[in-house]
């Protein structure tokens, strides 16, 4: 497998065209899945759907022939599967109960539909196409254990880890360990990669970065790389900005994916460290055009010499049309730099 390659090798690809694939890759731009979306009814219910879950997985993978396909689920499966009520109301995003630690109780039977969906997948996938699993990283889940819905500034979550930090440490731990268990069953169910998805480290201090994201990261890498050698990692602190690369350093993920504020000049120091994922702005892909051959252009002649992934800075916008991946697909693929 292409990305594999990339990543375990950390070089170029032997064709020296990066392997693409797109976070929510899946999603509400493509009118296929807003077909099943309506049959399925509730977002909850196309998650825990084998059948349903599978299928949203394989169809941008039909339709533009990526190198990787990301299992359809949500970050928020693991509160759930502690035993936290978890809903997504119709056009206001996730919201969840409140939050008692004392009565979490780590549930992986629960999460047994995600399993069997990717082995589903795993099966109907062509060979060379990688599957990725996913877990949001214990500081990103714990923001909307805490806040209970989403937020732009998680202040609630963020006065909680600085006057409990004890508190705070249990909850982490809790998460840590229950995120662990889950990403190795789901390795074992035919995942071949791994990303762990921090979403919200950009609001962190630098001293509650290393605690409340480097250190978690660091444990879960190490578990999962006792477990599954073989299986690569990839790590995305969302917003770190600066601290990237010490990140890098600490948590040594096989690959760090890139939000779209990285500079071009960190991306290429980075890119020294480990293999490099991202960075394309999904507003680019939006607008489509120049814009985007522009965008892409920069990116393949400053990063496809090392080892990367072509993929966004964040996930495709819902507005996307489905003929701009299109484009930036042949693009990437017909790049000649």
């Amino acid at each position: 497998m292409k990305i594999i390659d990339v990543l375990k090798n950390k070089s170029v690809s032997e064709d020296g065209i990066p392997p693409i694939w797109l976070m929510r890759q899946a999603g509400r731009y493509l009118p296929e899945y807003r077909e099943l979306r309506a049959t399925a009814g509730d977002f909850l219910s196309l998650c825990y759907n084998p059948d349903w879950a599978s299928e949203v997985t394989l169809q941008p993978i039909r339709r533009f022939d990526l190198d990787a396909a990301i299992i359809f689920s949500d970050i928020l499966v693991i509160p759930h599967a502690l035993g936290q009520h978890l809903e997504f109301a119709k056009g206001e995003g996730p919201k969840l109960g409140s939050l008692d630690l004392s009565k979490l109780k780590y549930n992986s039977d629960q999460l047994s539909p995600v399993y069997e969906a990717l082995s589903k997948t795993r099966l109907a996938l062509d060979p060379q196409k990688a599957l990725i699993g996913f877990i949001g990283a214990p500081w990103t889940v714990a923001c909307y254990m805490v806040e209970g819905q989403g937020s732009k500034t998680w202040d609630k979550v963020r006065l909680l880890a600085a006057q409990k930090p004890d508190y705070f440490q249990d909850l982490i731990d809790t998460v840590t360990e229950a995120s662990i268990d889950y990403l190795s069953n789901q390795i074992k169910a035919g995942a071949n990669m791994v990303q762990i998805f921090d979403s919200w480290a950009g609001v962190l201090s630098e001293e509650a970065f290393e605690k409340w994201s480097i250190k978690p990261a660091q444990k879960i890498v190490s578990a999962i790389r006792q477990k599954h050698p073989e299986t690569p990692i990839i790590a995305f602190p969302r917003g770190a900005g600066t601290k990237m690369g010490r990140y890098a350093k600490m948590v040594k993920p096989d690959g760090l994916s890139m939000d779209t504020s990285v500079p071009m000049d960190q991306a290429v120091e980075l890119q020294k460290l480990c293999t490099v994922q991202g960075n394309l702005d999904p507003v680019s892909l939006l607008t489509g055009g120049d814009v985007l051959d522009r965008e892409i252009d920069r990116r393949m002649e400053n990063l496809s010499k090392g080892p990367y992934i072509f993929n966004l800075g964040h996930g495709v916008i819902k507005e996307t049309p489905p003929e701009h991946v299109t484009q930036l697909v042949k693009r990437v693929r017909d790049y000649h730099g």
